[in-house]
């Protein structure tokens, strides 16, 4: 079989420029990676007075964030036909769902670069460490820049073997005391290959649901298919079920979905302070843009049947998750665990089918990864100073003893828990309003009482979030100040204390963003709410 790429873009072909900048974005970080991983140490040695691999890939990394956002706001879809034979295409759209994920992922990347330039891995190695980076860039940003369910599954992959290398290689071990005081340590490269094992399963799944829809339909144009289900003659309802069912576990496992969360902790915990920051803050976005991306609009009526179930799903998380955060005993894994209660106020906004509840999804989506990527940057952060995460070890009065790291880390928790003023707290009202009027479609109108009932757990699941986080405000925190900072070899910050104006670079970005975002919820909600009526127009 060969494959062939030919212009599928007018007569204009590859020549207009407002087609081009979306595929620039996706472009520079992989070239970037590539630069960095294949070129020889040697090389780099030659150059080293001159040019740092790092700064090289800041550079990269703040052409692709200033392309983003012009492709974002200006560019055009781009369409290629990739293998014909198939009905197999190549492109990058951005609307009003992928537009706010592709900038996301742009500028985590940036700081989680612009970090890594002063504060080096204790693996060493940050050369390979920032070219991974790019790569897991590449990967996410493919996927939501995709037009076709292919071209989502194979950038669904990109980014998988990078971050194992990430944890594994980078990461640190987890040690965790069970309730009867037992201590367990997970080594880093068992929880790398606990993540891969799970998300190879699921996207194997995947890609079996991917290929019933794309070939029963005779397209993986997911446009088309969109057009299709939205006028009433997609797929049959048995042959949407089945590819739900197999799609949605591959989907479930990434945002990730009790009880699929297994994988979720130990990774989080092991991987170094950048792992952790695009895992939280962006990888998990794949999974519920996959939902909104394919689920809701490709195939409506399975989606309808099964919306009140997998709500059951997300309100279990929410809780679950939160009764987790109150036996935890080291901040990272609080923050992980944290992540899958977040992550089902997603998915229960989803689940109500109705667009405040769309709208409240994605709001929620941003709002996390700008909050919990700030959390595990400031728990980073204090790992460098005080060699540990967890709660017994760190001394207490932070507001004393390290003022403006101890502020950042009160605002950031304020905002996870959904103070009003926050980001937090927009995605929570919209998702719960979602839920008090569930979408009434057709035959198949989703049960009110239920969802009141899930709406009803849920506001038990943010009682519970508040416990937790201000338990850590109160432990970290407040109080006394405690204990001596210990200089970190790992740190080439040259000293330790109070954060650094590097730091403050990295971190201001994303409590601005917290706090905008809360004052002015419309920068996001006059682009996504109309998006959010049009979608479900097609669900019957």
């Amino acid at each position: 079989m060969t494959t062939t790429v030919t212009s599928q873009l007018g007569p204009s072909g590859l020549h207009s420029a407002s087609q081009l900048w979306l595929l620039a974005a996706l472009a520079l970080p992989a070239l970037g990676a590539l630069l960095l991983l294949v070129t020889p140490a040697g090389w780099w040695q030659r150059w080293s007075s001159r040019v740092q691999p790092v700064t090289v890939a800041v550079g990269i990394s703040t052409v692709t964030l200033a392309v983003t956002v012009l492709g974002t706001a200006l560019g055009r879809p781009l369409s290629l036909s990739w293998v014909p034979s198939l009905g197999i295409s190549f492109g990058v759209r951005s609307d009003a769902l992928s537009g706010p994920l592709v900038v996301l992922t742009a500028a985590i990347t940036w700081l989680c670069l612009v970090h890594l330039v002063r504060v080096r891995p204790v693996a060493g190695r940050p050369r390979a460490l920032a070219g991974l980076i790019l790569l897991v860039q590449t990967g996410l940003m493919g996927v939501f820049l995709a037009t076709d369910l292919m071209q989502f599954f194979v950038f669904f992959e990109v980014a998988l073997v990078p971050l194992w290398f990430m944890v594994a290689v980078w990461g640190s071990d987890v040690e965790e005391t069970t309730p009867d005081g037992h201590q367990l340590i997970t080594t880093a490269h068992r929880a790398a290959t606990q993540f891969v094992c799970y998300t190879v399963v699921g996207s194997t799944l995947m890609l079996v649901g991917l290929l019933l829809v794309g070939l029963r339909a005779g397209t993986f144009d997911m446009a088309l298919l969109t057009q299709r289900a939205a006028n009433g003659w997609g797929l049959s309802t048995s042959t949407q079920l089945a590819a739900l069912a197999l799609i949605g576990t591959g989907l479930a496992i990434k945002v990730p979905i009790w009880p699929l969360h297994a994988w979720l902790p130990a990774a989080h915990t092991a991987a170094p302070t950048v792992g952790s920051v695009l895992l939280a803050a962006v990888m998990l976005k794949t999974g519920t843009y996959g939902l909104l991306r394919i689920a809701v609009p490709i195939l409506p009526e399975a989606m309808v049947r099964v919306a009140p179930y997998l709500a059951g799903l997300a309100v279990a998380g929410i809780v679950i998750a939160a009764l987790a955060c109150l036996r935890q005993t080291d901040l990272k894994r609080m923050i992980a665990y944290g992540s899958v209660g977040h992550m089902g106020f997603v998915v229960l906004g989803i689940s109500t089918l109705t667009p405040v509840g769309l709208t409240g999804a994605m709001l929620a989506n941003i709002a996390h990864g700008i909050i919990t990527g700030l959390l595990f940057f400031l728990v980073g952060a204090l790992k460098d100073r005080y060699h540990t995460s967890a709660l017994a070890d760190l001394p207490r009065g932070l507001y004393g003893r390290l003022p403006r790291l101890g502020v950042l880390l009160a605002f950031a928790a304020f905002a996870s828990l959904g103070l009003p003023g926050l980001a937090g707290f927009w995605g929570e009202l919209f998702t719960l309003m979602g839920a008090y009027h569930p979408a009434s479609v057709g035959s198949h109108t989703l049960p009110q009482g239920l969802f009141h009932v899930y709406l009803g757990v849920a506001v038990v699941g943010l009682v519970l979030t508040a416990a937790y986080l201000l338990r850590m405000v109160r432990q970290v925190v407040q109080g006394p100040s405690s204990g001596h900072p210990r200089h970190d070899s790992a740190s080439t910050a040259g000293w330790v204390g109070e954060l650094s104006g590097h730091e403050l670079l990295v971190f201001a970005p994303l409590a601005v963003a917290a706090l905008v975002l809360g004052l002015a919820p419309q920068l996001l909600t006059w682009l996504v709410s109309p998006w959010a009526q049009h979608l479900l127009e097609g669900v019957r």
